[in-house]
């Protein structure tokens, strides 16, 4: 019973570890605060070893997501902060041995903050600036690189197994470019996810894991009517875990799809739905249909 539950709470959890991001890397007008509201629907199958003798195992997930970017500027350059903070209903469900088992969790999920630097591009710019500068340069190019810290603040019970936090800190540095010819966009990034140990794991155990490598990819079109389309893909390296240094045999490889339209309500609102397809790779591990909807105000 315990490494079939220490089972979904690694394939659970580790679903979010991988987002798609189309626009990452754009730049943000100086004075120009951002906070933005965002609802993500989650479900699908997880798949276990058979010897586990766990069928029809499915994860549900509803998820509400609040966050605020801040930009500012380092010596010339454009960077920004931002802030997400999740609060999470999942479900995860399926037969165990022929019984019907069901885990519900509801609460605050580890909330993540981010530090973001263009160090190769157009400078950081006031509004009127950046629109003549973007005018005046149809055809760019920019890097940029960041560190995102999720904090170990999500709703723990150490004396459970199935978690909406995981009790460690995650760190991400991702490095990626963004290139522009006239109405398209294209965005490259790489991610590492450096794990800390949770000191706490089911009753006092230790679990560790290994870095986990992820990659995507968006191929972004811009419209006159202040519409934009994307089309993203994705691919993840899952690295192995343990608990008490004991190997769970859990490598994972995953790849994600995912289309996006997004679409102005005013000269400072906007609107963002996107759809995620993520599959495994592995006879283990989980597909997932994500559906997203967000709401952005510049402030």
């Amino acid at each position: 019973m315990l490494t079939v539950i220490g089972c979904l709470l690694l394939l659970g959890s580790s679903c979010f570890a991988q987002d798609i991001e189309p626009r990452r890397w754009s730049n943000i007008p100086l004075g120009t605060d951002i906070l933005g509201v965002g609802y993500v629907h989650t479900n699908g199958k997880i798949f276990f070893d058979p010897l586990l003798q766990v069928q029809d195992a499915k994860f549900i997930s509803n998820s509400f997501i609040v966050q605020y970017i801040k930009p500012f500027k380092i010596g010339s350059k454009s960077a920004r902060i931002d802030v997400m903070i999740p609060y999470s209903i999942a479900r995860w469900e399926g037969l165990l041995n022929g019984v019907s088992t069901t885990v519900n969790r509801n609460g605050i999920a580890d909330p993540r903050i981010r530090l973001s630097l263009n160090f190769i591009g157009m400078s950081a710019m006031k509004p009127k600036e950046m629109i003549e500068f973007l005018k005046a340069n149809p055809k760019r190019t920019s890097f940029g690189a960041s560190l995102a810290v999720t904090l170990p603040l999500g709703q723990y019970f150490d004396e459970k197994l199935l978690n909406l936090g995981q009790n460690r800190f995650i760190f991400r540095p991702q490095i990626g470019m963004l290139h522009h010819w006239k109405n398209w966009s294209y965005e490259l990034s790489g991610s590492v996810f450096l794990y800390s140990k949770n000191e706490d794991f089911s009753n006092g155990k230790t679990r560790k894991q290994n870095a986990v490598f992820a990659a995507q990819t968006h191929l972004i079109r811009s419209f006159k009517s202040k519409m934009w389309v994307s089309l993203s893909f994705g691919y993840g390296l899952t690295g192995q875990s343990f608990v008490n240094n004991e190997p769970n045999n859990d490598d994972r490889s995953d790849i994600l799809g995912a289309t996006s339209f997004g679409f102005a309500l005013s000269k400072k609102q906007a609107i963002k739905l996107s759809y995620i397809r993520t599959e495994t790779l592995n006879d283990i591990g989980a597909n997932l249909n994500s559906i997203l909807l967000s709401w952005s105000t510049r402030m």
